[in-house]
């Protein structure tokens, strides 16, 4: 029995240590397995493409008035106005072609990691370290935080959040590692959603009128699609090697870019169910905080820690121009609604408006 023991006690390390290489040998076959099925890759069928030679996008616009960083910015459906956030606490609304500020508002915490327009653009809402999604009418005549209204609660800070197609409903991501959507009228939670095991750092609706289903990314480095009327994941993506800071459907509605702290963009194919494309270089170290579409879906904007927006060309997957301007890292950015302009926020404590 003795000599079976001492057996026993050799065998922990060698066995984790066999069965490592065991996974790694079946994770290379599965690689394999998928590398077998890619008949041809995006940038090759895209090479009869003409390129994209002369992009004349200039900073036009700096919004000065944040005390700290910029953690999230929206574009109003009127296309003139953006609400931003910051961990100063404070919601700031904007008239972007005057650059004057038309609301600010004092939130209860700093941190304020989510804010978003309603597709009417009579109503903000944000949260953040307060685990809270409030929402704010805007009118000009009173002080907008009177009429304020806390519609959720989560059980970790809020990291994003969006209208899904009227005013009635809120959709949230957070640190807790759900997505919810709530009743605005009432507070109600309407459904969750499980599936993530890490933080859910960003959402994206998808683009149909009827829209049902949205994407999220996590820090468990997966990218889901759910279905909002039954909260069931409907597909999952996996090909980032670290956390995944925003997600975003291609206008077309059948792929979904995204942008990691592993310094690369990937585009993942719904119909293809795979990965089909990946932006990177090997200059760039720097993670990628925020990407966004250009209305066509032919150039990915992507907001990055080395202070630098850069602009793919997101069939040829080649890098058409770099937007210098900011002062410390891009956290984030997003086209306006009619794709002439693109709003960028950062940790220099200001918003800037390209076009």
């Amino acid at each position: 029995m003795a000599s079976d023991g001492e057996f026993k006690a050799h065998s922990p390390g060698e066995t984790i240590e066999a069965l490592t290489k065991e996974a790694e040998a079946l994770k290379a076959k599965l690689e394999e397995e998928r590398q077998k099925l890619n008949d041809v890759a995006l940038s090759t069928v895209a090479e009869r493409l003409e390129v994209i030679n002369y992009l004349n996008i200039k900073p036009r616009r700096v919004l000065k008035g944040h005390q700290a960083k910029v953690l999230c910015s929206d574009w109003s459906p009127d296309k003139r106005h953006i609400v931003s956030s910051s961990q100063d606490g404070k919601m700031i609304i904007w008239d972007a072609f005057t650059t004057n500020k038309e609301h600010a508002v004092t939130m209860p915490t700093t941190w304020v990691m989510a804010c978003a327009y309603a597709p009417s653009g009579n109503l903000v809402a944000c949260g953040g370290l307060d685990n809270k999604v409030t929402v704010y009418p805007l009118s000009l005549e009173e002080d907008v935080s009177t009429k304020k209204k806390t519609v959720g609660t989560h059980t970790s800070y809020m990291s994003c959040c969006t209208f899904p197609n009227s005013d009635q409903q809120i959709l949230t991501g957070s640190g807790d590692s759900t997505c919810a959507l709530w009743d605005v009228e009432s507070g109600q939670l309407l459904q969750n959603f499980h599936g993530h095991a890490g933080d859910v750092m960003a959402l994206d609706l998808a683009p149909s009128e009827t829209g049902n289903t949205f994407v999220s990314g996590s820090c468990d480095r997966m990218v889901l699609i759910w279905d909002m009327r039954t909260g069931q994941c409907v597909q999952s993506f996996e090909g980032h090697q670290s956390d995944i800071n925003s997600v975003k459907f291609h206008p077309s509605g059948d792929a979904v870019a995204t942008g990691s702290d592993d310094s690369t963009c990937r585009l993942f194919d719904l119909r293809a169910d795979k990965e089909v494309a990946i932006y990177s270089k090997e200059s760039i170290i720097f993670g990628v905080n925020s990407v966004d579409f250009s209305v066509s879906g032919r150039l990915l904007f992507a907001g990055y820690n080395d202070y630098t927006v850069n602009v793919w060309d997101s069939l040829k997957c080649i890098r058409v121009t770099l937007l210098y301007g900011h002062e410390n890292r891009v956290s984030c950015l997003q086209v306006s609604p009619d794709g002439t302009a693109l709003s960028t926020g950062s940790w220099d404590y200001t918003l800037r408006v390209w076009a």
